[in-house]
């Protein structure tokens, strides 16, 4: 009892930035507000509760053994209980993470990684849980807040920032390049020759691992790393450019078509 009694007041007058706090509060949802400088990378890791991660500033790329997402203010990813990820941060990043018990929401929550859109409402939500008490009223007003939270997760829906890879050892060989160096303008065939597969071969494969064929994956490789840099403050420019596109423009209308702003727009009215 008495450890547990420290414990609690350590966390009410501190307010811990330690993810290890978070996990066994006797709460379903525990928020945690973190900040980190760009460039900072968390090393592999997993926890006992899932998790919804949010840069309120910034942009995180969060990998795991299956793939990599890209998590912009207006994102969110959702990550289930116990999987290994790290987390990149591209920008200053303002985290705000909610750690949410298993059995919360009557199992209402995604089994799956997922990103979902960050509405206003639950950056709103989002923003206020990580200001409350750790040890907050569960049957007052924070507690209905933590519950709307949980409806909103379960209710928004998937969204296409996702970078799948594959688990063949010569196409994930191919993607590990093309993350390292997205705007590498290589074909197919070129790497069919150098991977000695055929290039229907990793057609194939791309289809059967990744569930996108060879130029949708690397455009989505392309528009990770360009949401990174754009938070870095990289100009629009040189990062299509460096990303392989003829021009800007082309760039812009690539970056529009998939996210729903220009680049010059998206990251507008995101700091908070």
């Amino acid at each position: 009892m008495a450890r547990r009694m420290n414990t609690r007041t350590r966390i009410e007058k501190h307010r811990s930035t330690n993810p290890c706090d978070y996990q066994n509060l006797p709460r379903p949802v525990a928020a945690m507000a973190k900040e980190f400088a760009d460039g900072h990378h968390i090393a592999p890791h997993s926890h006992a509760r899932a998790q919804l991660i949010f840069a309120a500033r910034g942009v995180m790329t969060i990998s795991t053994p299956l793939g990599a997402w890209a998590v912009p203010p207006q994102r969110a990813l959702w990550m289930p209980v116990g999987t290994v990820h790290e987390i990149r941060m591209s920008g200053d990043v303002s985290m705000r993470t909610l750690y949410v018990r298993p059995d919360a929401a009557g199992g209402g929550l995604p089994s799956a990684i997922r990103v979902i859109a960050v509405t206003p409402l639950l950056r709103e939500l989002i923003l206020r849980a990580c200001a409350l008490p750790p040890l907050y009223d569960e049957s007052g007003p924070d507690g209905r807040l933590m519950s709307l939270i949980l409806d909103e997760i379960a209710a928004l829906p998937t969204l296409a920032l996702d970078l799948p890879m594959p688990r063949d050892a010569r196409l994930l060989a191919l993607c590990q390049s093309l993350r390292a160096d997205p705007g590498d303008a290589r074909t197919l065939e070129d790497w069919a020759r150098q991977s000695g597969a055929s290039a229907r071969t990793l057609a194939r494969l791309f289809r059967k691992e990744t569930g996108l064929g060879f130029a949708d994956w690397r455009q989505q490789a392309r528009l990770l790393a360009a949401m990174a840099r754009l938070a870095e403050g990289q100009p629009i420019t040189r990062i299509a450019y460096d990303l392989g596109y003829e021009s800007p423009s082309a760039f812009a209308a690539m970056f529009r078509r998939a996210l729903g702003a220009p680049p010059s727009r998206y990251f507008v009215g995101s700091a908070g």
